[in-house]
């Protein structure tokens, strides 16, 4: 569906003659003071040596004799404190530090880079693919069927090879990855819960893995009324999307991941205004990003049994919108009281999560994890860079904050105090889906804690946009946050 950037890549020596512009990159996995000298001399004009050669910097740009030039040197290990959980790892500096060349390599208008790894390791060098990946993906360029416009990339490694395998799952992970972006990218207009079940349908999924459909006839035998209300006003019917993936081997309970899909959110009839309205586009972000792990599961067969759900609805203005004062009854039997039409998200995921939760016997998950762009608080606390996390398990916590250092995809962990569920209390249902007041996001995890029934369960309130270009993100919109963290979580089970 996306083009891959490193499908491309040539994994060998370059010919000797390019007649074409062309680049050239190298990245140095450990300090190399000789080959970096070597290469210098190798480039450099003359009168350009003695300055080149006294840079201590971690990034070495000059235009050569040959071309354009970059040098990447390791960056030195930097600790921040925090129990080390937000210390930048090589995977993270690889990944940010060359995907954002890619950007470099069209501004040059460059047809080829010979690009080299020397004492790389694995992780340097995953990251590094990922990021090129990542670097690649230019929203009008997918939109419009256009041809990419980057360089072809001869890629190889001084003194070893590059993993086949390595290789594989770098384009697996970066395609996930976009795949997510992409679809918060896509204006509303050409992403609702119908088209949104069509992307689905045109991905090539990987054995063992099965995609249902539940449609508004199927929601209601299942007395989904949260997921139902909430899309009631919009002539796009919500629905819910289960992908199953199971492994040839059985491993364990499944793990069940959950995405909240509001295709777009206008508040319904406590309208947001303009300004909060603009970017609600993104607010599929969960789903997403969901969606997303889901492909590199299925492409990666790994060993673990795993659940995706996909919660879609679009939260319109119509006569038929629900109303605050409604009182909605959800798949569990517990009656919701509409405090607030614009707290939806939580809605639709309560009844996803019964759904995931109440499956039967091997398919019964033994966690279940949801992702969601649920609140505006989380971004207050949190800021854009990191991911709310609250769970009722502190194993799968750490886990989840372990992968999300690695994976440069952060998580805090938030607090889940009970008393602050009194605000959601109702005399007429039995709670509110909003209340007054601070703590937000802290309200909104404990209405869903209420749908787990007990399972060990993590939910993670995200932000799945990018307001400016970082890294190897080259431009504003959405960054597939939770993927990476997710797949490296999946990886170390």
């Amino acid at each position: 569906m996306l083009n891959s950037w490193i499908s491309s890549f040539q994994f060998d020596k370059a010919p000797k003659k390019i007649s074409t512009p062309t680049g050239y990159a190298y990245f140095f996995g450990s300090q190399d003071p000789q080959r970096f000298k070597i290469l210098v001399e190798e480039h450099a004009l003359e009168w350009q040596l003695e300055s080149l050669l006294s840079h201590d910097k971690e990034i070495v740009y000059f235009s050569g004799r040959k071309g354009p030039v970059w040098i990447l040197k390791p960056r030195a290990s930097r600790h921040h404190g925090h129990w080390g959980l937000m210390n930048e790892s090589a995977y993270t500096w690889s990944r940010d530090m060359i995907g954002s060349m890619a950007g470099y390599f069209k501004a040059h208008q460059l047809k080829s880079v010979i690009f080299e790894f020397f004492k790389t390791d694995a992780e340097q060098e995953l990251g590094a693919l990922v990021g090129l990946e990542m670097g690649a993906y230019q929203f009008r360029e997918n939109f419009e069927k256009k041809p990419f416009t980057l360089p072809q990339i001869y890629l190889s490694k001084i003194s070893g090879h590059l993993e086949s395998k390595m290789i594989k799952e770098a384009k697996a992970r970066g395609t996930a990855i976009n795949l997510a972006r992409h679809l918060v990218n896509l204006p509303p207009n050409e992403l609702n819960p119908t088209t949104f079940k069509k992307y689905v349908s045109q991905i090539k999924w990987g054995r063992n893995t099965k995609v249902e459909i539940w449609n508004v006839a199927r929601l209601k035998k299942e007395k989904c009324g949260l997921l139902l209300g909430v899309g009631q006003g919009s002539p796009n019917p919500p629905c819910l999307i289960h992908i199953r993936y199971r492994p040839l081997k059985k491993s364990g309970a499944p793990i069940a991941f959950v995405g909240k899909g509001i295709t777009f959110d206008t508040g319904g009839l406590d309208i947001k205004p303009s300004a909060g309205m603009r970017l609600m586009k993104k607010d599929m972000g969960g789903a997403a990003s969901v969606l997303g792990l889901a492909t590199w599961v299925s492409q990666s067969q790994i060993q673990t049994p795993c659940d995706f759900y996909l919660a879609l609805a679009e939260n319109s203005v119509d006569g038929l919108s629900f109303r605050p004062s409604d009182i909605l009854t959800s798949r569990s039997g517990l009656q919701v009281e509409i405090d607030n039409t614009d707290a939806e998200g939580r809605l639709v995921l309560a009844d996803a999560l019964d759904v995931a939760i109440t499956q039967k016997g091997a398919n019964e998950p033994g966690r279940v994890i949801n992702v969601a762009t649920l609140t505006g608080a989380i971004k207050v606390a949190l800021g854009v860079d990191f991911g709310g996390l609250f769970s009722n398990d502190d194993e799968l916590a750490n886990q989840l904050l372990d992968s999300s250092q690695k994976s440069g995809d952060h998580l805090w962990r938030m607090p889940l105090p009970e008393k602050y569920f009194a605000s959601l209390s109702s005399p007429f249902a039995d709670f509110k889906n909003s209340s007054e007041g601070f703590g937000g996001a802290i309200t909104a995890a404990l209405f869903l804690q209420r749908f787990v029934r007990g399972k060990k369960w993590a939910h993670l309130d995200i932000y799945a946009w990018a307001d400016k270009a970082s890294g190897a993100i080259s431009a504003s919109g959405g960054n597939g946050q939770s993927v990476q963290c997710l797949i490296d979580f999946l990886s170390g089970i």
